[in-house]
């Protein structure tokens, strides 16, 4: 049976010169409602559902930056991206100000790939899974990194789809010998542990869903069988599907990994840079 492709909405808080091409851009990938302020969008993203709102840095005025906090924080799930048209002073002031708000995610769409950057960003929307982890998961990365916070979430989003360290660090175009050294040099937790545990977040999710099989779990996860699944959950949580099914919900399986894999590793969060060994976070890279 075929399925319902679902088609992205982004609200757009950007120059009417911009809107014209990304209505362009969005053709067949990603519908744009476009909005004259960011009061207007957190209104947009309340009462629609809305994949993404893009963010024009030298077209917010000053006075409605700090509602950005807002809609960042009220809603995890849904990304909020700076697209950058054009250079001046006024954009790279701007974008300072939308960092201190929250806003992570910056796209540069004068870059030779900056278009297919966004329209790949768009394509991978929050699921309600993903938007509940995100919001339990987020807050307690505080004082985290940027880059330490766009490892999250990303991998969050990817975690139903990838299911190794290696397919992740595609997306960040970093070597996965690289990678790893770099938690491993900062002493937290190995990737394929995070990853790993990201995933099982997934399956309690799912696990919720009494109509679903474990077979059917499983296969949604793609894992490439039940017995693989089975042998994966065991070996991370240390009890077969069934029993971790009857004692786990999501946010009780959210209350440990938090507990175990965010909490202890909270000073060294502050100076971790996965994402880049210099420091700088590579914002317009991730999807």
């Amino acid at each position: 049976m075929d399925s319902i492709q679902h088609t992205p909405t982004v609200a757009t808080v950007v120059e009417p010169a911009a809107r014209v091409r990304l209505d362009a851009a969005g053709h067949g990938c990603f519908i744009t409602i476009h909005m004259d302020s960011v009061p207007e969008a957190i209104q947009a993203v309340r009462e629609r559902p809305v994949d993404a709102v893009l963010i024009s840095p030298g077209y917010v005025p000053p006075e409605e930056v700090p509602r950005l906090a807002s809609l960042v924080r009220g809603f995890p799930g849904v990304p909020t991206v700076a697209v950058i048209s054009r250079h001046d002073a006024r954009s790279s002031e701007c974008l300072l100000e939308l960092g201190a708000t929250g806003v992570r995610r910056i796209v540069d769409l004068t870059a030779r790939d900056g278009w297919c950057r966004l329209r790949d960003l768009i394509a991978r929307p929050a699921t309600p899974t993903s938007a509940r982890i995100l919001a339990r998961v987020m807050p307690e990365l505080e004082h985290a990194t940027t880059d330490c916070e766009i490892f999250f979430q990303t991998m969050i989003r990817l975690a139903p789809g990838v299911g190794t360290v290696r397919a992740l660090t595609r997306h960040f175009g970093i070597r996965p010998s690289t990678f790893m050294s770099r938690f491993f040099r900062a002493r937290l937790p190995s990737p394929k542990r995070y990853l790993a545990a990201t995933r099982i977040l997934y399956a309690a999710a799912l696990f919720e869903v009494r109509g679903l099989s474990i077979a059917d779990i499983a296969y949604r996860l793609e894992y490439s069988s039940p017995q693989s699944f089975g042998r994966h959950l065991r070996s991370v949580v240390g009890m077969s599907a069934s029993v971790y099914r009857e004692k786990y919900t999501l946010a009780k399986a959210l209350d440990e990994y938090c507990d175990r894999l965010i909490v202890p590793c909270r000073p060294a969060f502050r100076t971790f840079h996965p994402l880049n060994q210099n420091g700088m976070a590579t914002l317009g890279q991730i999807g």
